[in-house]
């Protein structure tokens, strides 16, 4: 059961879209378009999509752009989490994070399990805190997607959401 406090005042955060992909472009963009489906349904704003490739440097550029952006309060990134040798994309976050957030990782691949059953041990979804930025790390694939922000994300970045959430981490959010 979510609970939402109807004391506060729901705020949209500004939230960055990137699929890291050597072979998707928006055209045929599944899982991409389904986070933007998703947060702008909540009542979030879109402040950017990209797409990179399965390019270490690529996905820490565009990413730290973002980071530095002091009008994007989350990233989402889909793709290059499985275990392939193109699958770069935590190794690409991680040397960003101010903090890691190690509970989501590990929620996200327990409410996988009772989806996939074993076949969550090849997740490697993670999430962090960088310049108050939250950065979320999914799989490609948009099931992976709409369950990440159905049963973790959209209630971590909803600020009416309790007993917390991480809109209250965010500097720019902490006072109201």
């Amino acid at each position: 059961m979510v609970n939402i406090s109807n004391d506060v005042e729901f705020i949209p955060l500004n939230i960055a879209v990137m699929v890291v992909s050597d072979s998707r472009v928006e055209a045929d963009d599944k899982s991409g378009k389904m986070l933007v489906k998703l947060l702008t349904e909540t009542g979030h704003k879109l402040a950017d999509k990209t797409f990179v490739p399965d390019d270490i440097y690529e996905i820490r550029a565009a990413v730290s752009a973002w980071i530095a952006d002091p009008e994007i309060h989350a990233v989402i990134t889909t793709g290059g989490t499985g275990l392939t040798g193109r699958d770069v994309t935590p190794e690409a976050m991680k040397v960003l994070y101010d903090k890691e957030i190690e509970g989501f990782g590990e929620i996200f691949r327990k409410l996988s399990y009772d989806l996939i059953k074993t076949s969550t041990i090849q997740s490697r979804a993670i999430a962090g805190l960088a310049n108050g930025t939250v950065l979320f790390t999914l799989p490609g694939s948009p099931g992976a997607c709409k369950d990440g922000w159905n049963m973790i994300i959209q209630h971590q970045l909803d600020f009416r959401h309790q007993p917390c959430n991480l809109v209250q981490m965010m500097p720019r959010f902490k006072e109201k």
